[in-house]
């Protein structure tokens, strides 16, 4: 009898991808089995039959079929993979001889658009089914495990022959990833942010929070969305995450890092002052404040509170320009944070190697230099966390097939400010919270710490910037006295209102009261016992809420 050698890979389970869930783990990506139809040529009896039949059923091309069907001597062509349960039944009711079907796992997105910008998808390159964009991407090779295969002697029809050579590599499954993104978090803030940008008819937005003791990244929404399991729908656009990728011009979110930069170099205290003209004149050019107005005589908070531009170039003077980049160097910014998602952008620092006064004098503002928003909230978090930068964790802990799991431990990347200083501008971040411009993300009974930010939007084409289009941020963290987390809220373009205050300010209070009730944090301003009770009743029926919130996203996402 003549024998044949035939190889078969073993193909491994995908690790799968969860968020932190309410009671655990929440499935983002995991694998789901569909079946995929093949024939063994040398079993079927009416070639014209079961061709007909499988193009009919199938939708596939004819040509291709009748070719895999006349290969007399091949034990194995397959005709589709992934077929439907519709396809799967017409096809075993006809039970067509030489057809046949084994189950595959294949990759499934549970819960659709949801952190799809952080969480990739399986898709196709060069090399074959490989992880695209976010997490799927740069954790491709983990998640994908290894390939085994098994080859043998087989007979003409097919069968093992048990004399016959036989040779076995055992496949090794994938590693299961548990991410730190927190699927009621992500979900609250890509609904806050979808509103918004419905809101003021803004062209996008960005909204990321962090732990600020761990550096964990708990939510990541951008207007980029798409649904990963119907990725061919979309463009390549959609798939970025621009919260790591892309980087802005922040505007006056940045006199945060300025003014504790004075602040630690010792060069000013909260309380100093200097008189505000209205603008600095300087190489031929006059840089006013954003309101056009001149206040006199000013403190460092009322800098913060009233924005000033010409405030933050008197600290900015101070410090000379090689301190002022050291310290903007030392937060972090022009240098990737070395998060573990694909392409992530450095930012834009190129303007701090010029040697004039007025490159230096507008990024203390925010204006001329790039961040991302990834790199603004780790910056923020530092001075929540009393000065010590984070390295920023989007993986919470690895889940190995064979059993265990490993933690993904904090790392600090730098001590930043001191402890004092990082007190000393927390303070003047509260005061323009409640004296500033920063009202309107205030929660009722908590310090909120934070500050706006609205920079005119670069024209890439023609230089300078373009006309009446603004990006409004707002970057601060909560609870002030024990910060718990970090947010940076980014809204791009909104047409109804210029300034973050109305915009991003806003955005930044809704979810910072969501996050205070999340976490269970109790009011600490102005509250009598009597209140502390409402507070405790309240938390009652948050649970109901959540839970019940939690069972809606897991119904509409799911099967």
């Amino acid at each position: 009898m003549r024998q044949y050698k035939l190889q078969k890979e073993l193909l491994p389970r995908r690790g799968e991808i969860f968020l932190q869930g309410k009671d655990g783990k929440f499935a983002v990506a995991v694998n789901k089995k569909m079946m995929t139809v093949y024939v063994v040529p040398m079993e079927v009896e009416d070639k014209e039959k079961v061709v007909k039949e499988l193009v009919r059923i199938l939708k596939v091309n004819e040509k291709d079929v009748r070719a895999k069907v006349n290969k007399k001597n091949d034990p194995y062509e397959v005709i589709k993979k992934r077929i439907s349960e519709e396809e799967y039944a017409q096809l075993k009711e006809k039970s067509l001889p030489g057809v046949h079907f084994e189950a595959e796992n294949w990759r499934y997105y549970p819960a659709n658009e949801l952190a799809s910008s952080v969480i990739g998808f399986l898709g196709y390159d060069s090399k074959g089914v490989s992880g695209c964009y976010g997490i799927e991407q740069y954790f491709n090779d983990l998640l994908a495990g290894k390939t085994g295969y098994i080859e043998e002697e087989s007979d003409a029809f097919g069968g093992w022959i048990s004399i016959g050579k036989r040779n076995k590599e055992s496949s090794v499954d994938g590693v299961n990833l548990l991410l730190t993104i927190n699927q009621i978090i992500q979900f609250k803030a890509e609904l806050a942010l979808k509103n918004a940008i419905k809101k003021h008819q803004a062209d996008g937005g960005r909204i990321v929070i962090m732990d600020v003791k761990t550096g964990s990244i708990l939510a990541m929404a951008t207007v980029e969305k798409f649904n990963p399991n119907e990725y061919f729908k979309f463009s390549a656009s959609d798939f970025k995450n621009s919260i790591v990728n892309d980087s802005y011009e922040p505007g006056s979110v940045f006199k945060t890092i300025t003014m504790a930069a004075g602040l630690d170099s010792g060069r000013i205290a909260p309380s100093t002052t200097y008189n505000d003209t209205g603008a600095v004149h300087v190489a031929g050019f006059t840089i006013k404040n954003s309101d056009g107005k001149a206040y006199g005589e000013q403190t460092m908070t009322e800098v913060i509170e009233k924005s000033l531009n010409t405030g933050v170039i008197f600290v900015e003077k101070l410090l000379g320009h090689k301190l002022f980049r050291r310290y903007v160097e030392s937060f972090g910014f022009g240098q990737k944070t070395g998060i573990e998602l694909p392409n992530e952008s450095p930012g834009d620092l190129r303007n701090l190697k010029s040697k004039g006064d007025v490159e230096y004098f507008t990024a203390s503002y925010g204006q001329g230099i790039s961040v991302t928003p990834l790199q603004l909230v780790m910056a923020y978090g530092a001075i929540a966390n009393n000065g010590v930068l984070l390295k920023p964790k989007i993986i919470d802990s690895y889940i190995k097939s064979e059993g265990g799991q490993e933690k993904v431990e904090t790392k600090e990347v730098r001590r930043v400010i001191s402890r004092l200083t990082a007190e000393q501008i927390t303070d003047m971040l509260v005061s323009n919270v409640i004296n500033g411009h920063g009202k309107l993300a205030g929660v009722p009974g908590y310090k909120i710490a934070g500050k706006t930010g609205t920079a005119q939007i670069p024209d890439k084409v023609n230089g300078g910037y373009l006309e009446g289009a603004t990006i409004a941020s707002f970057a601060g963290f909560a609870p002030a006295d024990d910060p718990i987390f970090a947010m940076v809220v980014v809204i791009d373009h909104p047409r109804d209102i210029e300034w973050a205050a109305g915009t991003a300010a806003p955005v930044f209070g809704e979810l910072s009261k969501f996050l205070l009730d999340y976490y269970r944090v109790k009011p600490t301003e102005l509250f009598s016992e009597k209140d502390l009770e409402i507070f405790d009743k309240k938390h009652n029926y948050l649970d109901i809420v959540l839970n019940d919130e939690e069972g809606d996203e897991n119904e509409s996402g799911g099967e």
